[in-house]
């Protein structure tokens, strides 16, 4: 049988921790159990999942639907999209069975891009190259999670731009049941030798829209303004872990004028397993955020110190407890923390 491919490549960067991360695992895998029930599907679809941070890999390599299981995801450093390209092309170059005179080869490609930020890193030379080797060969759909991707960016990769606004675990159902419906009348078109792409119709309720590329977009630069990501690390089992903060603007008055006031507001804190450090991008320079703009201070998510968020003259925050003196798992130092009388400049993850 004729196999149709279906690439994930998705953005695991630090502002998909927590529930994004969640619903994308909890979404992939209703997709596969569908797609499991349904003849069309089990006959022709394989599928992959890439990821990218910093770094990018192949969390499952291309496999028939029937063998598929939908793996955990890991959470990187940095939204490099030119190695998550380069991965998936990568893939593609090894994995394509070709059309010859004794059989026939693999329909059309699929992929689908989820990104929720813009890239941390220089996307030309792998849109250069996805543009003159692939974007003919391949169907892409790429998909912007939240209002903090660019637009413009997606547009030079396909014509296919959808902006899919991650409100809530209905939006994301809704959106996954949308991308289950697609590959099925896509696996329906191959068995009736049609094109073999067809994306389900899209439901007015505006939680999945399509993004006219036909006119200008705006190119967005800088770090994800929705979200404030902090790494720290647990100075007893010196696990690392990150704290996110949702962004919040509040109408604060100020010598006697009325003015929003931009702050970040406590979602939670999330520990991080080694593959952190193998997808995280080391080669940038910090960005900064004064500790006054974050609002919150939770509990360590790998022991329970009551303070997550201490910070050592060497510059790493982790996690303290009612100890008199802490150790710094960053220098090793050891120091007697109390509370800062202003603001101070911490890293700011770059996802």
């Amino acid at each position: 049988m004729r196999r149709l491919p279906i690439y994930f490549l998705i953005d695991v960067s630090e502002s998909m921790v927590g529930e994004p991360i969640q619903q994308v695992e909890e979404g992939l895998s209703t997709v596969i159990q569908a797609l499991k029930a349904d003849p069309y599907a089990i006959e022709t679809v394989w599928v992959s999942i890439l990821v990218f941070a910093g770094q990018a890999k192949t969390l499952v390599p291309l496999q028939e639907i029937i063998q598929f299981y939908p793996p955990r995801f890991p959470v990187g450093g940095g939204t490099s999209l030119s190695r998550g390209l380069g991965q998936l092309m990568m893939e593609l170059r090894k994995n394509q069975v070709k059309t010859t005179y004794e059989k026939k080869g693999d329909w059309k490609p699929i992929v689908f891009l989820f990104t929720d930020g813009v890239p941390t890193d220089d996307t030309r030379p792998a849109i250069a190259e996805w543009k003159q080797n692939w974007q003919r060969t391949v169907n892409m759909v790429a998909v912007s999670f939240g209002n903090e991707a660019d637009l413009s960016l997606l547009k030079e990769l396909t014509e296919n731009v959808l902006h899919f606004k991650n409100t809530s675990t209905a939006a994301y159902q809704e959106f996954f049941k949308w991308v289950t419906d697609s590959v099925k009348t896509s696996s329906q078109s191959v068995e009736n030798n049609a094109s073999g792409f067809e994306l389900a119709r899209i439901l007015e309720d505006d939680t999945l829209t399509k993004v006219d590329t036909t006119h200008s977009l705006p190119s967005m630069q800088g770090v994800d303004s929705n979200y404030a990501v902090v790494a720290g690390k647990c100075q007893n089992t010196g696990r690392a872990y990150l704290m996110k903060y949702r962004r919040s603007v509040e109408e604060a008055e100020i010598y006697g004028l009325s003015l929003d006031r931009l702050s970040y507001r406590l979602v939670g804190a999330f520990p991080l397993d080694a593959s952190y450090d193998e997808l995280s991008d080391h080669s940038s320079g910090p960005v900064r955020i004064n500790s006054d703009e974050l609002i919150g201070n939770p509990t360590c998510p790998c022991c329970g110190n009551q303070t997550a968020f201490a910070m050592c003259g060497c510059g790493q925050i982790h996690c303290i407890g009612t100890e008199t003196v802490s150790s710094c798992p960053g220098c090793g130092s050891r120091n007697t923390y109390g509370i800062s009388d202003g603001g101070f400049d911490v890293n700011r993850a770059q996802g």
